[in-house]
């Protein structure tokens, strides 16, 4: 059903073995919301969608409480938070009070209510979609929020050739994207069994003095406000894993560490004013920080 995007996807299937959330970010109708939908579609688990607007509670999005007049006490009603798979819809349309209801959740996995904590059932992964910050009626995602996302993918435009397969599609009649006919893989059984296999990956201690390095040059780069912490490091190191696993391999490389460094840096690190003045990218930091360290052997 996607036409392209090899390796977004291939980063969507690593973010579910390295049990992370994932912000995919891009202008409207590049299929972000619908890949979100798919990946979900694929694993038999409660899923959710959430759309978040500038009106949204925290309530909405994490449930409350309601007075039971027969028992004269309050239960609480869960929100659309609990489910295996959550779809947060333009997440950046809800304001900084929405946003914190996330914080919490997407970290520890629990929601605490009223003084009662709710642990979330596994898996539980949140996919959000967002349009870049520019656009109209967009409120920026606080930093401590944007760090808790595994990666952070840019949905770009399809090629000609791409445009062109997705035109005939339509034309001939595969339109409209039927999810319904997108049958369930696998199980939250099975997922738990894989993602066990992944912690499992071997992993040379020099991979990990090298992930530390290159996590350790956002720190004192000259062109940087803001470093990575090193939640940075250990999700370079979870997705380098389940990367390799992916890919067919028991051990980690460098190159693996590489292809996954810009989507986990690019949404932790800040740059200096003056050189977002320039027009200077995060992506561009993050390559020339890759070239700056040596490889090892």
């Amino acid at each position: 059903m996607i036409v392209g995007q090899t390796d977004l996807l291939e980063l969507l299937l690593t973010a579910v073995l390295a049990d992370g959330h994932v912000l995919l970010e891009g202008v409207p109708g590049v299929a972000k919301t619908l890949m979100a939908k798919l990946l979900a579609r694929t694993l038999a688990v409660p899923f959710s969608r959430i759309q978040f607007t500038p009106d949204l509670m925290p309530s909405d999005v994490l449930g409350t409480s309601v007075f039971r007049q027969n028992k004269a006490d309050f239960e609480f009603r869960p929100g659309p938070i609990f489910a295996s798979v959550v779809l947060i819809d333009e997440i950046n349309r809800a304001p900084a009070k929405t946003q914190s209801a996330l914080f919490e959740v997407m970290e520890e996995r629990t929601v605490t209510q009223d003084g009662t904590t709710y642990a979330m059932q596994e898996p539980f992964l949140v996919l959000a979609t967002q349009n870049p910050v520019e656009q109209e009626g967009t409120y920026r995602l606080p930093e401590a929020q944007l760090d808790r996302f595994l990666f952070k993918l840019h949905v770009g435009y399809p090629t000609l050739a791409e445009e062109v397969q997705i035109l005939q599609g339509h034309h001939s009649g595969f339109g409209g994207t039927n999810l319904e006919a997108v049958q369930p893989i696998l199980s939250a059984a099975d997922l738990a069994q894989l993602r066990q296999q992944v912690r499992q990956q071997r992993v040379e201690a020099n991979i990990l003095e090298y992930i530390a390095k290159l996590v350790g040059q956002t720190r004192a780069h000259k062109s940087l406000y803001l470093g990575a912490s090193p939640r940075a490091s250990l999700a370079l190191l979870n997705g380098a894993k389940a990367l390799a696993a992916l890919r067919g391999r028991d051990f980690v490389t460098p190159e693996d560490v590489q292809f996954l460094a810009p989507s986990v840096l690019r949404h932790r690190i800040m740059l200096t004013p003056e050189r977002e003045m320039e027009g200077g990218t995060p992506d561009e930091v993050v390559k020339q920080i890759i070239q700056s360290v040596e490889v090892p052997r």
